[in-house]
């Protein structure tokens, strides 16, 4: 690991100053950017497509803004998102083998960061509509972790989390719906925020996989995260949910004061069995005594998550099977995938109804531990990042077998629709990153920010990068 690497991207909030402030242009940090992508394509695979030219042009215009003495929160700024957002004029394939249509509008996500000044140089990788915990297919082949180019970024934004972590770009965004932003986060030691349901708008559609699906965000260090999903942040008039307007940002900085801490080890029940790999559960104990050390109160307590699994499934498959229905060659998509949408089309009336009646109780039971506690801290994943090649060819009953034994802690805040976000834990075995998870009630996302800053001030994670990608593991290690 090296503690400096000049040659990858500056942060999100160190790039947009130093645009201002006329230390670079715009042309420049771009002209950068594409040429750190080009040159780890073959080795990262982090992008489904590059908007070489596009980014250029619009590089040229945030240069006559900037020396015109306009000022936006990030113009100039390159920044990926990933392969499930619309950008005007490009495809959203979602990881899905096939031809697909270029976009006539950006999604609302998109248009926000372009009217704060954002460049996006590209569309990140994610597995096949976004279900697994690796980002792999026929599609577009595997993106593989920047910290051992043998083991997966994970998913299903595996393609973002390689992007950042590599210093590609400075920051993107990303979506999770069952961990898909916290796991590629804790995967690549980054900041991964999962914001409330509806922070960021995931229009054109009202809600995404009924409601359980958010965008969100990933970058090094908490202020950047926070500064991308603020930019991004905010509602078009057809979005289903619309929680207040909050600035995360503010929160950096600012002492949390002494929280009382639940830390929670004990996976949520699922019906097959997951178990914390020890390594891991190590690494989170090392954090709780770090977050006891500054001052708080951290004792162990379990939600009552119940049978929360069984709401999650209708809500999954029938979304998924939303999706499935807009992909224009559904006969090229996973067999996996087909299966799981005939199972949603099976579960799109009765079942489905009840699973989301049942989310107000479950706020209820699940939202009284936070009468005693503020905080929720749990492992993100309960194992290090699988090797390459691990789950992509596995069937439908082996692949659940080995998303919930590596990653049985994430998906609950979905069905919630509550914040969460990574931090990074250290690291466990041959230098694999692994990850923890700040939880907390509807629109904490300010809290959760600023006991996450506190923390990295204490631990410094952002000043480790991966091996450079001359000397990284080679894609056979």
């Amino acid at each position: 690991m090296s503690r400096m690497a000049h040659d990858r991207a500056t942060g999100l909030t160190e790039c947009a100053r130093s645009l201002a402030d006329g230390e670079v242009t715009s042309r420049e940090v771009v002209e950068r950017a594409l040429a750190r992508i080009e040159a780890t394509q073959p080795s990262l695979n982090a992008f489904r497509l590059v908007r070489a030219e596009a980014a250029l042009a619009e590089a040229d215009a945030a240069d006559k803004e900037l020396a015109a003495g306009v000022r936006r929160p990030l113009l100039g700024v390159p920044v990926a998102v990933k392969d499930d957002m619309d950008v005007a004029g490009e495809p959203t394939a979602f990881g899905c083998p096939g031809d697909f249509p270029p976009q006539s509008e950006d999604g609302e996500a998109v248009r926000r960061l372009r009217a704060a000044g954002a460049i996006v140089v590209g569309k990140t990788n994610t597995c096949e509509l976004g279900q697994w915990p690796f980002t792999e297919g026929p599609a577009f082949g595997a993106t593989r972790n920047p910290w051992h180019h043998g083991h997966t970024p994970g998913g299903s934004s595996g393609g973002s989390a390689a992007a950042v972590a590599a210093g590609l770009v400075p920051a993107a965004l990303g979506s999770d719906g069952a961990g898909s932003v916290r796991i590629p986060a804790s995967w690549t030691h980054l900041i991964g925020i999962k914001p409330q349901r509806g922070r960021i708008s995931t229009w054109p559609r009202p809600e995404s996989f009924q409601g359980i699906t958010v965008n969100g965000t990933l970058a090094r260090t908490v202020a950047d995260a926070a500064l991308l999903l603020d930019t991004a942040s905010g509602n078009h008039d057809g979005d289903l949910h619309r929680p207040a307007a909050l600035r995360v940002s503010d929160a950096v900085g600012r002492d949390p004061g002494r929280l009382r801490i639940a830390l929670s080890l004990k996976p949520p029940f699922t019906a097959l069995p997951a178990r914390l790999d020890p390594l891991v559960r190590a690494k989170v104990l090392s954090l709780a005594e770090r977050l006891a050390a500054l001052g708080h109160e951290v004792e162990e307590a379990e939600p009552r998550y119940g049978q929360i699994g069984l709401t999650f499934i209708p809500r999954a498959t029938v979304g998924l099977a939303e999706r499935v229905r807009d992909v224009p060659f559904p006969d090229l998509l996973d067999r996996r995938t087909r299966d799981a949408a005939r199972l949603g089309r099976l579960l799109g009336g009765a079942p489905l109804r009840a699973a989301r009646r049942a989310e107000a109780t479950l706020h209820r039971r699940i939202g009284a531990l936070f009468d005693t506690y503020d905080v929720l801290l749990a492992p993100t994943t309960a194992a290090p990042p699988p090797r390459i090649g691990s789950m992509v060819n596995l069937g439908g009953l082996g692949t659940d077998r080995a998303m919930i034994a590596a990653c049985p802690y994430a998906w609950p805040w979905n069905i919630l629709g509550w914040p969460g976000v990574n931090v990074p834990a250290g690291f466990v075995g041959d230098g694999l990153p692994v990850g923890a998870q700040l939880l907390g009630p509807a629109d904490s996302e300010p809290l959760l920010v600023s006991l996450a800053a506190q923390l990295e001030a204490d631990r410094r994670w952002h000043e480790l990068w991966p091996p450079h990608e001359e000397s990284a593991n080679s894609p056979a290690a």
